[in-house]
């Protein structure tokens, strides 16, 4: 059944160009994703960073994995409709949880999120995925920006780390160099979204956001999803994130106690 939130056209709208907005996915628990992203930048956890460099003004700060220590996250991500609509949009019956993330530009802040695909950081591989990328702040000039279709591309993009701009993986033959979407005319898909509205999309889509020239925070909460065909798969170096000593081989399924299930049909 699909959920009351979205409806056919979203699911068709997400398989062809692999991005989609979804109207108030979160808007019942706004209020206690602000409070986990208060909690999660007061106790920072072991993958926290600060992305800007010396001489950059604002605050640029992520931080991943934490749902397991801050409870406000583990709530948001059990019993919102989030589970539910990502089986709808991913057409998959189940839905496993990969790892939640925040990422919060104060106002004044100049530094860009670059454009890159997940995909190439992440150890998971299949076609059914899906990321949903929430705002607790109205966002209008620093929002997520997306390039529709670019799931599809015959080649991935060449990862590489936000601060140092050097390539995440050393071999570049098997990955395009990073494109320039406004400058190459590609179909940037990118929305005026209030608080609990969501951005779903595939972990294949090259996205990125502007900086924050605004007076008004840009706190997002982001859940990375992935459903029935997703498995494991090696890559040339280190993921991120990492997980280390998950003990999983090339091929298996990922495994559910560290990555639970959230939503079964």
């Amino acid at each position: 059944m699909i959920h009351q939130l979205i409806t056919q056209t979203h699911i068709n709208d997400f398989q062809r160009d692999g991005v989609v907005l979804i109207k108030g996915l979160f808007a019942d628990y706004v209020d206690l994703i602000r409070s986990g992203i208060a909690r999660n930048m007061f106790e920072p956890g072991p993958y926290a960073a600060e992305n800007l460099n010396k001489g950059d003004e604002g605050r640029f700060f992520d931080d991943y994995c934490n749902w397991n220590r801050i409870s406000e996250f583990e709530d948001v991500i059990r019993n919102s409709p989030a589970g539910h609509v990502a089986a709808n949009l991913m057409k998959s019956k189940q839905v496993q949880l990969f790892h939640d993330h925040i990422l919060v530009k104060e106002p004044g802040t100049s530094k860009v999120t670059p454009w890159h695909q997940d995909a190439p950081y992440y150890f998971v591989d299949g076609i059914q995925n899906v990321s949903l990328w929430s705002p607790v702040d109205p966002v209008k000039n620093a929002s997520l920006r997306c390039v529709a279709g670019s799931h599809l591309w015959e080649k991935p993009v060449l990862p590489t780390r936000w601060l140092s701009e050097t390539n995440f993986y050393p071999d570049n033959e098997k990955y395009m160099p990073v494109p320039d979407p406004d400058n190459e005319g590609m179909n940037i898909k990118e929305w005026e979204m209030e608080p609990g509205d969501a951005v779903a999309f595939n972990y294949g889509i090259l996205h990125g956001a502007r900086g924050n020239s605004t007076d008004v925070r840009r706190r997002a909460f982001s859940l990375r999803l992935f459903g029935d065909d997703a498995r494991y798969v090696e890559r040339p170096g280190p993921t991120s994130p990492p997980f280390p000593g998950h003990n999983m081989q090339a091929g298996d399924k990922l495994r559910t106690d560290w990555f639970p299930i959230i939503y079964n049909d």
